[in-house]
């Protein structure tokens, strides 16, 4: 049996789920943005009114977050908060690619 390639939008490996957004503070705002897009979202925060970009569902009360924050020009805060599970941790890293790929890996596991 051939296994058909996936259409090109999913190649960016969206995150499997109902709705979520990212919004940057400068207003950016992405509906259900891939990883590829995440990691254009994190390498376009600056130090001068765009320091960060949060990740949740599109709901009224979302169960959960996540965030990047550029700390300095080449350090972010990447913040995980599961509201039902407790489940919160920060950790401080430097390549957008690699916190985009996290942050999709930890909103599929939601």
């Amino acid at each position: 049996m051939l296994n058909p390639q996936p259409p090109a939008e999913q190649k960016g490996r969206a995150v499997a789920a109902e709705h979520y957004c990212a919004d940057s503070e400068n207003g950016d705002h992405v509906d259900d943005p891939s990883a590829r897009v995440l990691t254009r979202l994190i390498a376009s925060l600056d130090l001068a009114g765009n320091t960060f970009v949060v990740i949740q569902p599109d709901t009224d009360d979302p169960p959960w977050f996540t965030s990047a924050v550029l700390l300095d020009s080449l350090t972010y805060e990447v913040e995980r908060h599961d509201h039902r599970t407790g489940e919160h941790n920060k950790t401080h890293t430097t390549n957008p690619a690699a916190i985009a790929g996290d942050l999709t890996a930890w909103m599929t596991s939601r």
